[in-house]
């Protein structure tokens, strides 16, 4: 005890109070993650015939508002027929038939209005007769893109892999999940365990569920990420009152079984942009780098200010009521609770 110091206010903050700060943080961005909105806009253009493309254009639509970007081909571009506009319940899509004449759409340059006053991507396939096909993502500070040069499968593994990190750092359900589970597993190697066993059972969903040998109903599986992101929740709070749960126990048994549930979550965002046909395996794979690589980046933080968060305690003293750790748990499982029975609705 530091001499001087009044005995009563002598109430070290065990690491339990960083992770409430670092629930905060998380939570911080829960509105916008009512299931993934942040996905990305889809541009599909395929050659019909020679200088005649058919053009798909699909926009998210967030709480009932269209993402405000809008698709703008070049000024040589003609209608060969009137375009044909279908509303989803999470999408706009539109179907357009052009021609471009004489010389098609090599370098020219394709807009994206809007696109720099938001945080989302714009991920582009075009596909041509003669079997060559480009796989790229415009960005918010590069809105549009230009057909030229040799496509090359680097650029399809650059643009999947930046297409994972994104999607799992803004899938805040899955970050909650993962958090939770860095709050309740005790021990290092216990905690890679885990982290381990949920990896490699969403790589297994997610891999069969995209190349089409499992079907699962997206909004069911929504669903259920979050009643996961409860149970998990639930068994923090009760291993702090003494009864130790499934979780505690057998942590990677837990992390695996509902890591396959994750996986489904993964797989449908990925099945919203597709797969260039050409390069499957090489999408696929760096597709899961990118949110394995994003997901231990967001361990790492964690666990960085966790660390830089206990070096500060240990030379200050904080008062914290009794009631102080019930704030993480019930905070996650609170917001969970409210996503699950919000998709539950949207059935």
């Amino acid at each position: 005890m530091t001499k001087g110091m009044n005995p009563r206010l002598e109430i070290r903050l065990p690491s339990f109070g960083i992770r409430v700060c670092l629930v905060s943080l998380v939570l911080g961005f829960a509105p916008l993650a009512s299931a993934h909105d942040s996905r990305p806009a889809y541009l599909e253009i395929k050659e019909i015939a020679p200088q005649q493309f058919s053009v798909l254009w699909r926009t998210p639509v967030m709480a009932g508002m269209r993402l405000p970007v809008i698709l703008k081909l070049p000024d040589e571009v003609r209608n060969l027929k009137e375009p044909v506009v279908q509303q989803l319940t999470d999408s706009l899509v539109e179907r357009r038939w052009i021609g471009a004449e004489p010389d098609g759409l090599g370098s020219k340059r394709i807009e994206f209005p809007g696109l720099q006053l938001t945080i989302t991507d714009v991920l582009v396939r075009v596909e041509m007769l003669d079997g060559r096909t480009w796989t790229m993502i415009a960005h918010p500070s590069q809105p549009w893109f230009e057909l030229a040069g040799a496509p090359s499968k680097l650029h399809v593994a650059g643009a999947y892999l930046r297409l994972g990190i994104k999607h799992i750092w803004t899938g805040v359900d899955h970050l909650l999940f993962i958090l939770a589970l860095m709050i309740l597993v005790k021990g290092t190697r216990r905690l890679i365990a885990t982290v381990t066993a949920f990896t490699v059972a969403h790589s297994i969903t997610l891999a069969g569920a995209t190349l089409g040998f499992v079907r699962v109903p997206q909004q069911p599986v929504e669903a259920c990420i979050a009643l996961s992101i409860v149970f998990v929740a639930s068994e923090i709070v009760h291993a702090r009152q003494g009864w130790q749960g499934w979780t505690e126990r057998w942590p990677w048994v837990v992390a695996f079984t509902f890591g396959l549930l994750h996986g489904f979550g993964f797989a449908g965002a990925l099945n919203a942009v597709g797969l260039p046909q050409t390069a499957i395996p090489v999408a696929l794979l760096f597709f899961n780098v990118g949110v394995e690589i994003g997901q231990l980046l967001f361990i790492a933080a964690i666990l960085s200010v966790m660390a830089l968060g206990r070096w500060i305690i240990r030379r200050v003293a904080i008062p914290q009521p009794a009631w102080a750790w019930r704030i993480a748990p019930y905070s996650i499982g609170g917001v969970a609770a409210f996503w699950m029975i919000q998709r539950i609705a949207a059935f």
